[in-house]
């Protein structure tokens, strides 16, 4: 089968294809390349040169999300979700599939636009997409579920990170951030525990063939 390229101002991207299968259900998606281990992400880092969205590659936080929406299938038909930062649009997509209203936002136009190849490709069309910056994100509406895959590295985005949370989570939401246990992801949790959210884990270990990563998805629950 062939694919897809991605056009860009850099050039025609040639898109990859990462099938998910959970369960009975296989998922389709496409990408602009996977950095999946953590020797993936040091040769894709020292790149200066490398053309790649970041925002429309394949991460492994992501997939391990993907995992958790499917563990959590039975409470998300009907609820409210909303993915920070959605890239492929790997979990949102998933929970979509599992009945969920799912709202995607990125800063990224090219990735948003990956996305809206995705939901096409998983012949699903109720998912609504927005470009925004979290420094200025607004909406009227509450979520059940925010969602976000590898989004904690920036600490700088951190503030804004946890207003969104403050702000958009209806009462009795769940926010889900998956991380591949990087060190600098761990302040805004430890401050969101002390502003009396409670903070829990689960351990996700994503194995491909170039490798294994573990991946944490933080649960965080308004105490």
């Amino acid at each position: 089968m062939t694919l897809p390229s991605l056009r860009t101002s850099v050039g025609d991207i040639t898109l990859h294809e990462y099938r998910l299968t959970l369960g009975a259900r296989t998922w389709s998606f496409l990408h602009t390349g996977a950095v999946l281990t953590r020797q993936d992400e040091q040769r894709y880092l020292r790149n200066d040169d490398n053309p790649m969205p970041y925002g429309a590659m394949l991460w492994p936080a992501s997939i391990a999300l993907a995992h958790e929406m499917m563990a959590r299938a039975s409470e998300l038909e009907g609820k409210r979700v909303l993915e920070l930062g959605a890239g492929t649009g790997v979990p949102g997509i998933v929970a979509s599939s599992l009945g969920a209203r799912v709202v995607q936002t990125d800063r990224s136009e090219v990735a948003l636009h990956v996305c809206a190849m995705n939901v096409e490709r998983n012949h699903l069309s109720s998912i609504e997409r927005r470009v925004a910056e979290w420094e200025t994100f607004e909406t009227d509406e509450r979520y059940d579920v925010i969602l976000g895959s590898d989004v904690l590295y920036a600490t700088n985005m951190h503030e804004q990170l946890r207003a969104i949370c403050e702000r958009f989570l209806a009462p009795g939401g769940v926010v889900l951030f998956s991380d591949p246990f990087r060190e600098q992801s761990l302040p805004i949790l430890e401050r969101m525990e002390k502003g009396g959210w409670r903070v829990s884990l689960a351990k996700y270990v994503i194995r491909v063939e170039s490798g294994e990563r573990a991946i944490a998805v933080y649960e965080l629950t308004r105490a």
